[in-house]
């Protein structure tokens, strides 16, 4: 089963290979750039933009005078979207910390095994 849904639906195929993004507002739409990581000689595109609806509101301000204001919200498939796309970068970040602790792990182990040679090197020259 897809783990990113509104990014399959959207055409994203490779979610693994998304680098960044950006999201801005301009008029009524929600964009949302992303920027993906590819081979050099790739005939894939390096970077797509999505462009998603606001959704127009009448708001109550005052209930006394019945007085309305109309207010813009977010389409709820660009809040999915950007909800797996924090998904996948702190599946990233998690995964870049998990590898930097496995370095640092086998960084000490072989300063251990290193001392561990050099005192068993010592007894044997003392026999």
């Amino acid at each position: 089963m897809n783990n990113n849904p509104r990014l399959a639906e959207m055409g994203v195929q490779h979610p693994q290979q998304i680098e960044k993004f950006a999201v801005y507002t301009t008029d009524s739409m929600d964009v949302l750039h992303i920027i993906y990581q590819r081979k050099k000689g790739s005939l894939l595109p390096v970077s797509r933009k999505y462009k998603f609806p606001r959704i127009k509101k009448s708001v109550m301000v005052d209930s006394g005078t019945r007085q309305t204001d109309i207010v813009f919200e977010s389409s709820d498939a660009f809040r999915e979207a950007l909800h797996e796309l924090e998904q996948i970068r702190a599946a990233k970040s998690e995964s870049a910390d998990l590898a930097a602790l496995i370095t640092e792990e086998i960084r000490l182990l072989e300063e251990d095994i290193k001392l561990r040679t050099e005192y068993i090197k010592s007894l044997v020259k003392k026999i």
